[in-house]
């Protein structure tokens, strides 16, 4: 039988609250194509999955609505501003939430942290996360764990909402985007690995 982790009532409820208050928020803002800075005409709206969360023993996706666009200058498919890395595909808080324990912990004990604050991640996928650079990952800590201010800035914006729907800008501000390095936040490979990456 395996051992329960000790993670505090509190910290599960607030990361299941942030992640759950995500669910069908849509990103549809780009100002302009970021390969070539041209003007860009919406095409459509495509799924991606924010999250996967454990609820009652099942798992659960979050999912958001992201615009993809059409550069009418270079003829690249872009997509709207969005609060994930390049080539992942889960959203920036809950890569930042792997790194930051990765740095503490071995990868299956992370996934198993994980696990037990309610969130889905196999560890051959922080293997991966941790194996890239994504640059500094800013944090606190918060009963007794070293957490990321993305995943603690998402989940307290959620607390001041006043239970209305969070819009795309707010969780973008939320999530700390976008970062320095923004056109790179929108896939460079050929359509169709982009297109795999959607879910």
């Amino acid at each position: 039988m395996k051992k329960t982790l000790p993670i505090p009532p509190m910290l599960v409820d607030l990361v299941a609250n942030a992640l759950a208050s995500m669910d069908g928020v849509m990103f549809t803002d780009l100002d302009a194509c970021p390969s070539c800075g041209g003007p860009v005409t919406g095409h459509d709206l495509r799924p991606k999955r924010f999250a996967v969360m454990l609820q009652n023993g099942e798992e659960r996706t979050i999912r958001v609505a992201v615009k993809r666009f059409y550069c009418q200058q270079c003829g690249t498919l872009c997509y709207a501003d969005a609060p994930f890395y390049p080539d992942t595909r889960l959203a920036s808080p809950i890569v930042d939430l792997c790194l930051v324990l990765a740095q503490q912990m071995p990868f299956n004990r992370v996934a198993q942290h994980l696990r037990a604050m309610g969130i889905v991640v196999d560890r051959g996928t922080i293997r991966n996360y941790a194996s890239r650079d994504f640059g500094t990952i800013p944090a606190t800590e918060l009963f007794g764990f070293l957490l990321p201010l993305s995943l603690l800035n998402l989940a307290t914006f959620t607390l001041d909402r006043e239970r209305r729907p969070i819009t795309g800008a707010e969780a973008l501000v939320a999530c700390g985007f976008p970062p320095a390095g923004r056109a790179a936040l929108h896939g460079s490979g050929p359509p169709e690995e982009r297109d795999q990456r959607d879910e």
